[in-house]
């Protein structure tokens, strides 16, 4: 099981996540965690998560 974490955010961060009113703060943080690997090649075309190489 996944334990919750609890994170402490920038003003700015918090600024963001009001334009996102009526969704968990969460969520929209992991869709964004989520759209940044991808982004940045971590995320294979099936959205998981690439091995890295030693």
């Amino acid at each position: 099981m996944i334990r919750p974490i609890t994170v402490r955010l920038a003003l700015d961060t918090s600024r963001l996540l009001r334009l996102y009113r009526g969704q968990q703060p969460a969520t929209v943080l992991g869709r964004a965690m989520r759209m940044l690997a991808q982004a940045d090649g971590h995320l294979d075309a099936a959205g998981n998560i690439k091995q890295q190489r030693p």
